[in-house]
């Protein structure tokens, strides 16, 4: 039965109504010292008094129901399970109003964590008139009733899937109003001046100036550097439900996979010295100083494009689709990088590729951490010591890390330096969860691109077009926070949630 009222169900917000009364585990799946049962909706205090025998305060005293408590509040009782089993021992937290979570009669039942015994209280509220909820649709009704705007919603989500402290802390700011708030100031600002641009198109014949052309182009830039901000704060983010990614990146034979293990601490990739030895990515969790991360190791670029076309040249047609299939493995886990681990072996002199990597700009998003390997085989004027700085490492390089992967050398300044940059990207990414940041990208740029073309109309006197630009540029805001939606945009965010939230 476990299986049977935990299983994820296909989300369509055509499929119901919220005037059902609904019910679903709310704790996390397992065993644990407390479950909770929920259920809520119109028929909430109905189906539950059919299962639910509270306890009354004195011997003498009917049972009380539910139906008859005009208040929220907190009793004991006892839940009939079906097919007059056992009775499971509890506290029945309700509201009987709308200040609930979803502003619908709501009740949870909070009993021991056994999941057997709470699919079986599920499964009597279920033959008492209830219906099992489906994913996301507490929080969804919450949602439909204006008790959170959609960006509070994905906080939710992101409060459930945080993958460590720096997640919860995002998700839990953006529930807050982290996000909201400012989204609703920046909207009635926008309200406003659009208020002021038509007011002047109804009384155009008059000589009333309702907002000057200097005070327009001020709030218009304000509402275009806010968007800006916002915009660049949730580039940042990467995929919703994914762990950050280092990637190793660089030349064959570069000491990569060497490094990936002493990273690991573990022998998780193929390591020798022949150039081409890793033909395909190795990935790794890992967690240091509480934050989680994929390590990813990848087959070396080999960008030479006539040393490969000889090595295509000598190899059969079979390894040269693995090298190319190889290397696009390659490019393409280093397109979704939070941090790249840019390797060069310190033995060997730069090459061209080398120096072009070294003297461009990281993509959007991605820190960029260059890190010179196999640092113990450099020659020293004195045995023993320490290289400094390779002579083969242009003097411009900046936070140049030196490894050997060999004697342990910078190891674990290297981890510090991840970690480091990791949290740098959370940081400028606060209050905005990843879930959030992937859905409203094209709604800001869309929505920046208005605001400029508002600013650039506004000197020439067509206050109809920049009216109408403002009013694009508030649609696109609504989207982000929820004020304007669509049901497949709620479809694509809800279905993404488990049963019971």
């Amino acid at each position: 039965m476990g299986a049977t009222f935990h299983q994820a169900t296909q989300f369509s917000i055509m499929q119901f109504s919220v005037d059902d009364t609904i019910a679903a585990i709310a704790s996390a799946r397992g065993g644990a010292w407390r479950g909770i049962l929920r259920v809520c909706g119109p028929g909430a205090a109905a189906c539950v008094d059919r299962c639910l025998v509270i306890q009354p305060t004195s011997p003498t005293e009917m049972p009380p129901v539910l139906a008859n408590i005009a208040r929220a509040t907190v009793v004991s009782g006892r839940w009939r399970l079906e097919g007059d089993k056992a009775e499971l021992p509890g506290e029945v937290y309700w509201w009987p109003g709308e200040r609930s979570y979803a502003r619908q009669p709501t009740v949870e039942f909070h009993t021991l964590g056994s999941p057997p015994l709470l699919n079986l209280a599920l499964a009597a509220v279920c033959a008492a008139g209830a219906r099992l909820a489906r994913p996301g649709e507490f929080t969804l009704r919450a949602f439909l009733a204006g008790r959170l705007d959609l960006t509070q919603a994905e906080a939710v989500l992101g409060v459930i899937d945080a993958i460590g402290p720096a997640d919860l802390d995002t998700a839990l700011a953006q529930l807050a109003g982290g996000l909201t708030g400012p989204l609703r100031s920046l909207r009635e600002r926008l309200l406003n001046l659009l208020a002021h641009v038509e007011a002047g198109l109804d009384f155009v014949t008059e000589d009333i100036e309702f907002i000057s052309i200097a005070e327009l182009d001020r709030e218009l830039q304000a509402a275009a550097d806010f968007v800006a901000e916002l915009a660049t704060r949730m580039s940042s983010r990467g995929q919703t439900g994914d762990e950050p990614r280092v990637v190793l990146v660089g030349r064959p034979n570069a000491g990569k996979s060497s490094l990936f293990n002493a990273l690991c601490g573990d022998d998780a990739a193929l390591v020798a010295d022949v150039p081409g030895t890793t033909r395909d990515y190795v990935a790794r969790r890992v967690a240091w100083q509480a934050v989680n991360c994929q390590l990813i190791d990848t087959a070396g670029l080999d960008c030479d494009e006539g040393a490969h076309r000889q090595s295509a040249a000598d190899a059969d047609a079979h390894d040269a689709h693995i090298a190319a299939a190889a290397q696009d493995h390659s490019t393409n886990q280093r397109l979704q990088a939070a941090v790249e681990l840019f390797c060069i072996d310190a033995t060997q002199p730069l090459d061209s590729w080398e120096l072009e990597q070294l003297g461009a700009p990281p993509s959007p998003g991605v820190v960029r951490l260059t890190v010179l390997t196999k640092i113990d085989a450099v020659p020293t004027d004195e045995p023993g010591k320490q290289v400094s700085r390779p002579s083969n490492l242009p003097v411009t390089t900046p936070a140049a890390l030196f490894t050997s992967s060999a004697s342990g050398q910078g190891i674990k300044a290297l981890r510090v330096a991840i970690v480091t940059a990791l949290r740098s990207r959370t940081a400028a990414a606060e209050g905005v969860v990843a879930a959030t940041a992937i859905r409203c990208r094209e709604s800001l740029r869309r929505a920046a691109e208005s605001l400029e073309r508002a600013r650039e109309l506004a000197p020439t006197g067509q206050e109809e077009l920049v009216a109408a630009e403002v009013r694009l540029a508030l649609e696109d805001l609504g989207e982000v926070a929820g004020t304007v939606y669509t049901d497949d945009v709620l479809d694509r965010i809800f279905s993404r949630f488990c049963i019971g939230k």
